[in-house]
């Protein structure tokens, strides 16, 4: 019995991880139109609720918003191997003491979170998202990392990506975003159903200035220059 069940178990865990990784690597070369927390926040919306969502690719992503997600989300994206130890360490040394510090998931984390799974705390998630972290950070290069997240990601009320956040609050292309929209839209991140781009609260005017001066220290960066966007 106690065989039979180890047998079924291993079966299991066999069949998760050639699914899994069938899927990390069908997404390495096709859009994602759709991901689980679209369906959920459509599904938890009241009255009329429409998904504003167009998949561009990077080449017409501006580096300006490219570089602004990294200075604001995860300034080590190009070096690590989609974790951030030290900043994982320090916001559990800040937890343990009843404090809690924003940006300890990495760019790679957040896309595995956004793309594959849903918007939880539990340790379930948790480990799906090492997972598929771990997964992604293997089978894509990071140029398709970030070109997933800036597609998939929350901007807004209903907002997905880019080049609908672009549309939405700055009423252009993603791919012509100046310097500071593209930090207005980095700044609002950490809660983006809350707050605004356009026209921005003191606070995100605030984080916007501290953006655009972490983009200037970086320096020069793009991982695609965006057609046509010779800014």
């Amino acid at each position: 019995m106690v065989k039979k069940l180890f047998k079924f178990l291993f079966k299991v865990l066999l069949w998760f991880i050639v699914l899994t990784v069938l899927w990390v690597l069908l997404y390495k070369y096709v859009p994602v139109y759709y991901t689980p927390l679209m369906a959920i926040r459509s599904y938890q919306s009241e009255g009329d609720f429409e998904t504003k969502h167009k998949w561009v690719p990077i080449s017409e992503i501006s580096a300006e918003l490219q570089l602004a997600v990294i200075c604001a989300e995860d300034q080590k994206f190009i070096k690590h191997n989609g974790f951030d130890v030290e900043n994982i360490e320090r916001a559990y040394k800040n937890n343990k003491k009843g404090k809690k510090l924003r940006g300890a998931s990495t760019i790679s984390q957040q896309t595995a979170k956004n793309v594959f799974l849903w918007p939880d705390r539990s340790w379930l998630r948790k480990g799906l998202e090492a997972y598929f972290t771990f997964l992604i950070e293997l089978l894509w290069d990071k140029e398709r990392i970030l070109e997933v997240y800036l597609n998939s990601i929350e901007m807004g009320e209903g907002i997905y990506g880019a080049e609908a956040a672009s549309g939405y609050w700055f009423n252009k292309s993603a791919k012509n975003l100046q310097k500071y929209e593209a930090a207005a839209i980095a700044a609002i991140l950490p809660n983006p159903r809350n707050f605004k781009a356009n026209p921005p609260s003191k606070y995100i005017q605030e984080r916007k200035e501290w953006i655009v001066g972490q983009m200037r220290f970086y320096g020069t960066f793009t991982l695609k220059k965006p057609k046509g966007n010779d800014r």
